[in-house]
């Protein structure tokens, strides 16, 4: 197989018809991250810390959990839509304001400084799809203006050119794959993509430096309802 249709092969395996950014009404294929059914009016809210310090954070009445180097972020937590809720970072406690119902959210710490606000994005706009899995890329290495995130090997764009703290979201048949991410012409050490199932949510985090880019991945989960 020539060079260019190895490269065709591979594209229509990883890429869906379309990209969404992390913008609008996240409804859909997020709600497959439960089991049971959370109360109505419910929503979904994590913190992610793109630092290189472990920290303890919780949401509501959930169970602190360790964030930093190793877990990039807590599991989704339920909360009451329309209200605020508190969320604790290293013992301290504060008040989020109130998130939409049936929205997921990320709280994104300041690598810096952890009792500065939080960077708040709506995790929406990826893929409705029931039979792809869906990965959300978000590019949080500092000094790194617009992220990329590409197959390895020189191989297929996944997103060409993601925002410092935004995110991105798509589709992808649940295949193997190697990829890279990176800012200009610095590039992550590659990252085995596992072997994802239909349905599955998995968040690929970009930190580091634009000229050490850092690329690690976490399968998305929410807290069990009741929690």
């Amino acid at each position: 197989m020539n060079t260019a249709l190895k490269s065709l092969v591979a594209t229509a395996l990883l890429l869906s018809p379309c990209a969404g950014f992390a913008q609008g009404a996240p409804e859909g294929r997020l709600a497959q991250l439960y089991a049971a059914r959370p109360p109505a009016g419910s929503a979904f809210v994590r913190v992610l810390n793109p630092g290189s310090t472990m920290l303890k954070a919780g949401i509501g009445n959930g169970a602190d959990q360790n964030v930093g180097p190793a877990t990039r972020a807590t599991r989704y937590a339920i909360v009451e839509g329309g209200k605020p809720f508190s969320v604790r970072v290293a013992g301290k406690a504060r008040t989020q304001p109130a998130v939409a119902a049936g929205s997921f959210t990320t709280l994104v710490l300041d690598a810096g400084a952890a009792a500065k606000p939080f960077n708040v994005l709506e995790d929406g706009g990826g893929s409705s799809d029931a039979l792809k899995a869906e990965i959300r890329f978000y590019n949080l290495a500092a000094n790194c203006t617009q992220g990329k995130l590409a197959m390895a090997d020189k191989g297929a764009v996944v997103f060409p050119a993601v925002a410092a703290g935004r995110s991105a979201a798509r589709g992808i048949n649940p295949v193997k794959a190697r990829l890279v991410a990176g800012c200009g012409g610095k590039d992550s050490p590659a990252l085995e993509l596992p072997a994802l199932q239909p349905g599955d949510h998995y968040s690929l985090f970009l930190t580091g430096t634009a000229n050490a880019p850092v690329l690690q991945g976490q399968l998305s989960g929410t807290d069990a309802v009741g929690r």
